[in-house]
């Protein structure tokens, strides 16, 4: 193997490496929170060395911070405005395998450590921003609040509390219930084509 082909495997392992650790700490702390993962238990589940996580991003915080921009504000920017809502919802009940886990890692991130609360700040401006946007009512920011907020409430009671019927609802039943009621909030909210 000449030496640019190994520098090409290294950058590859590198990538693959760095992608696995973006994976294993958003799950983790999707399930835990920020202050209950480690760094060992990112690196474990990654399949990496924990030293690779510090050489790559340099702390837990950082790291965290790319988690929280890779699954919140790249996914806002990828997502026509008017779906951002039902993409959510879809990801917060399991229907979708890759689900947004953002607003997950938010509410169990929420008031730790001070990097995760303030990227948690900001990021939750992003989705007011985003969900304000769909309606021209002049409460506009308290329709968004309001809507950010039964996501919030949808999320703890069917993941954290398990509280039957939500716990154990159809997804598609539950988007049928909700996606009407929003509407009513933000006039420009539109489900996801092709479910």
């Amino acid at each position: 193997m000449s030496g640019a082909e190994v520098t090409e495997q290294r950058r590859r392992d590198s990538a693959a490496s760095k992608v696995a650790l973006l994976d294993a700490a958003r799950d983790l702390f999707a399930e835990r929170g920020y202050d209950r993962t480690t760094v060992r238990d990112i690196a474990g589940r990654a399949g990496v060395n924990q030293a690779l996580l510090f050489r790559y991003f340099g702390s837990k915080e950082a790291l965290f911070a790319a988690v929280i921009a890779r699954s919140g504000r790249e996914h806002l920017a990828e997502i026509p405005s008017d779906q951002v809502f039902a993409r959510i919802l879809r990801g917060i009940l399991g229907k979708e395998q890759q689900g947004d886990h953002t607003v997950q890692i938010m509410l169990r991130s929420t008031g730790e450590d001070t990097v995760a609360k303030e990227i948690n700040e900001q990021l939750g401006q992003d989705y007011i921003r985003t969900l304000a946007g769909l309606t021209s009512q002049p409460d506009r920011d308290l329709r968004a609040h309001l809507v950010l907020a039964w996501i919030i409430g949808i999320d703890i009671v069917r993941s954290v509390a398990r509280t039957d019927p939500l716990a154990s609802a159809d997804s598609d039943d539950v988007m049928a219930c909700v996606l009407p009621a929003v509407r009513a909030l933000l006039e420009d909210v539109r489900d996801i084509p092709g479910t």
